[in-house]
Formats: structure tokens, C-alpha cells, sequence
């Protein structure tokens, strides 16, 4: 398969909810498709495996939170320990791709959509899984 032709899956880390979206190379574009519940960062791996079961990425990309100034932030760690686990469980390559503002842009896209009835909290997560997995393919296919 040529590299401009994967499937990829995008995560919003966070430790209450994980967003999941899924995108293909070959138009450079993704698909919200739910939020995983997490408790202190871990979802559940059934989850997870049933959605690389049903996707089959090729390569999984997972938003690094970081502060304005590009620093660390206290769930930064866990982002990257989230990143390394997916990578040691599912054999995928996996790259972080900062994620600064998603969430914000998220909900404006939301709201755009639907108004204040559109922003509920897994929307907003599966979208700015979204928007991380979109930034991520415009930078680097």
C-alpha cells in the first residue's frame, strides 16, 4: 500500500474522555467518531481494540496538549505515555502532533453547526480528534 493511501486513527488525550477520529491519507481528510471514557487517562482496551479491529490504521496520531508558550503541561505526560502504550499494544507507529487550540476550534466548528445544542462534551472531543488528525496529514503528507 502506497503511503498516501493509510488509514489513520487521531486521539484528543484526556483524562475524563479520549476522542477518537479516523482519516485517509489519500484525501487528507477525518471523521469524528466518538469519545472514549477514561479515568486518570486510561480508557477502556477493549475499546480500543475493537476500533483497531474495525479501522486497521496504519499509523495512529495522538494530540501533545501543550502550554501557549509550547512547554509541557501537567497531561502532556500522560498524552505521551497514552501514545507509547497504544504503540507497545497495537504494533502501529504512532506520532504526536501538538494540539493547541483543538479544542477551542472544535467547538467554534461546533457551534457553527448546530449552535450551543452541538457542544456537548464527546462531540467536542471526536471533533478535535478531528481537527489534531487534519493538521497532522497537512504537515506531513
Amino acid at each position: 500500500m502506497t503511503s498516501s493511501n493509510r488509514t489513520l486513527l487521531g486521539f484528543d488525550f484526556g483524562t475524563k474522555s479520549i476522542g477518537v477520529a479516523a482519516g485517509q491519507e489519500v484525501t487528507g481528510t477525518a471523521a469524528p467518531l466518538m469519545a472514549l471514557k477514561a479515568v486518570d487517562g486510561i480508557p477502556d482496551w477493549q475499546k480500543v481494540e475493537a476500533l483497531f479491529a474495525e479501522w486497521q490504521p496504519h499509523l495512529v496520531v495522538v494530540g501533545l496538549p501543550l502550554n501557549m508558550d509550547g512547554t509541557d503541561q501537567q497531561v502532556t505526560h500522560g498524552a505521551r505515555k497514552f501514545a507509547n502504550r497504544l504503540n507497545a499494544r497495537f504494533k502501529v507507529r504512532v506520532e504526536t502532533c501538538d494540539e493547541r487550540l483543538t479544542t477551542a476550534d472544535a467547538r467554534a466548528r461546533l457551534f457553527e453547526l448546530g449552535g450551543f445544542k452541538k457542544l456537548d462534551k464527546q462531540k467536542v472531543d471526536s471533533v478535535a480528534a478531528c481537527l489534531i488528525l487534519e493538521s497532522w496529514m497537512a504537515d506531513n503528507i
